[in-house]
């Protein structure tokens, strides 16, 4: 693993380092002299591409101007050997480095021998984080919410994993609850309405059809109930599959069976959707599993024993207020049920207390807010064994989609909200996951028709073709006895046009990007980083010609244009997209 960025920042240190022991060996610094200040880059790269303000930092402790103290340090600097071929006092007293050629060769050598695994860094050093994302309920098709949320969930994990964390996805299923009953009683209504009159399905099938085109429903059918045609297609399966058969059991015996046979089927769609999104988890949790163990009845009761709960009403009530949070919270009501709430802290408990996670992040929409915050000050009660900063939270912005200026809300397949299967029907998964993937905490508005342009001002086009423009000039090279060769084959030295030290530079980030984009929880740096790249590509490759060219110009440059190409292909793995050799 190569992160050229951080070796370079850390060479700068040590060059400082020796450069001040040899001052105070002569006598031009005292004895016992410490210099700190950062090293960054040079954000105007004609002035150089590493700069340190240790100089600035260590003024007043010499009583000297800084802009001597780097000219002291820089007189005593050794630099063979180096990344490094230049370094000269800037401004008040900063100090420049310049990299030189062995900079750029180590780079296209490490992207060679990286391999899939450059841009790879080790900041979590195995730790274990669970990325729970996606969780929809399974009483319906998943939204273009959930399609944002597991894009960003998924592409975090992957970031993550490249980051040198042990990653783990989840999807946390609600197969019980109020959710789950008004499920049974949805499919109950709607199986009964199909068998209304004298019973003919299909008449009845039209008429609620006509009604729905006039965004009305059946009458009677009940406001509180799920109204998504989805609901509709899983009565007329039973129907299929059963006839009339239920209409003579009791009600709550009718509703359990519908619920039996729709909750597989949604969870099963679920799973071949997200699939079709290149999404796979690790794991399906569920929360009856919770309830079946007895696991929720003991926490709730380890939260009582603790001191942290309080009975009013005849409910049971957790002191949240105690803890931080802005509010009491209700663990079990009045008719002996446990809240949504109390099964969350019993199923984050289950994360880190039975599975033992060292870390976990839910993906949660902007709705979530408030509950994301009274929640970390729940799990942080003395007792659950968590500290803070275990658990924490990625809220991401709503989506708005737009085709034509207009905000498109009806399916017609539906007539609700689109689907995140309806959205795969009509845009590539490779639009949809590069889109969705903006910066986690601004609103999105997703232009169906810019996502099927094939043009630059599409981005996921544009990075893709940059990739398929350079397969085919390696085959093209190739076929003309060019093959690529081997980076340390190579003249670095002859790649010194700007463009082609602005392309290296670029290739020399991602694992810097990566690293940012994991401490961050933001694996739209990912977007960004490769776009840009991309962009600094095509720059070089309209400027400076391959075909053609002298043999050693014409190797260092199709090795700069291969070494790009794999780290193309390796941004867009990170974000689940694919790298195309032809378009």
């Amino acid at each position: 693993m190569t992160n050229l960025i951080e070796a370079s920042k850390n060479q700068v240190t040590a060059i400082v380092e020796k450069a001040l022991e040899a001052a105070m060996a002569d006598g031009t610094f005292p004895q016992g002299t410490a210099l700190s200040g950062t090293v960054e880059e040079v954000k105007d790269r004609s002035l150089g591409d590493y700069y340190t303000s240790c100089a600035m930092a260590g003024a007043r402790a010499l009583h000297m101007a800084p802009k001597v103290i780097a000219e002291k340090l820089v007189a005593h600097m050794d630099l063979s050997g180096s990344y490094f071929s230049k370094a000269e006092v800037a401004g008040p007293g900063f100090i420049n480095f310049r990299v030189s050629p062995l900079w750029y060769g180590e780079l296209l050598s490490a992207i060679e021998k990286d391999g899939k695994d450059y841009g790879r860094v080790n900041d979590g050093k195995g730790e274990r984080v669970m990325v729970e994302f996606v969780s929809a309920n399974p009483t319906g098709p998943m939204t273009i919410g959930n399609a944002r949320g597991g894009v960003l969930g998924d592409s975090l994990a992957s970031v993550l994993d490249m980051a040198g964390y042990d990653v783990y996805r989840e999807f946390y299923v609600n197969d019980a609850g109020n959710q789950v009953d008004k499920f049974g009683r949805s499919i109950d209504e709607r199986y009964r309405e199909l068998l209304s009159g004298d019973g003919d399905i299909e008449a009845n099938l039209a008429k609620l059809r006509a009604l729905r085109e006039q965004d009305q429903d059946w009458e009677g059918f009940p406001e509180d109930a799920y109204k998504g045609w989805d609901i509709v297609e899983l009565a007329q399966e039973i129907l299929a599959k059963d006839g009339d058969k239920y209409l003579s059991l009791p009600e709550e015996e009718r509703k359990a069976a519908f619920i039996a046979y729709g909750l597989p089927k949604n969870i099963q769609r679920m799973k071949e959707d997200l699939a079709d999104y290149r999404i796979h988890f690790d794991n399906w949790f569920l929360e009856s599993s919770l309830h079946e163990s007895g696991y929720v009845k003991e926490t709730v009761d380890f939260l009582t024993e603790s001191g942290l709960t309080y009975e009013k009403d005849g409910a049971l009530w957790l002191k949240n207020t105690e803890l931080g949070a802005d509010k009491d919270e209700v663990l079990r009501r009045s008719n002996g049920f446990y809240t949504y709430y109390a099964v969350d802290i019993a199923y984050h408990r289950n994360k880190f207390v039975v599975r033992g996670f060292d870390r976990v992040i839910d993906v949660w929409g902007a709705d979530h807010h408030g509950h994301a915050v009274r929640f970390n000050h729940t799990m942080s009660a003395p007792g659950l064994g968590l500290d803070k900063g275990r658990l924490d939270f990625l809220i991401m912005q709503m989506v708005r989609l737009v085709r034509d200026g207009e905000v498109v809300k009806v399916s017609k397949r539906t007539g609700k909200a689109l689907t995140l299967h309806d959205l795969l029907e009509e845009i590539s998964c490779d639009a949809c996951r590069f889109s969705f993937n903006a910066k986690p905490d601004t609103h999105l508005e997703f232009d169906l028709g810019l996502a099927v342009r094939q043009d630059s001002e599409n981005p996921v086009y544009y990075v893709q073709y940059a990739h398929a423009r350079i397969c085919s000039l390696i085959a093209a090279m190739a076929e003309a006895g060019s093959p690529v060769p081997a980076a340390e084959s190579i003249d670095a030295s002859l790649l010194s046009h700007e463009t082609e030290k602005e392309l290296m530079r670029q290739l020399a980030a991602l694992p810097e990007e990566v690293r940012l984009a994991a401490r961050d929880y933001d694996p739209s740096r990912i977007n960004r980083y490769v776009i840009e790249l991309a962009a600094r590509f095509h720059r070089f490759y309209n400027s400076c010609r391959i075909k053609g060219e002298e043999a050693d110009i014409l190797n260092a440059r199709l090795k700069l244009a291969d070494a790009t190409r794999a780290v193309l292909r390796q941004s867009l793995e990170i974000l689940g997209v694919t790298a195309p050799e032809h378009m």
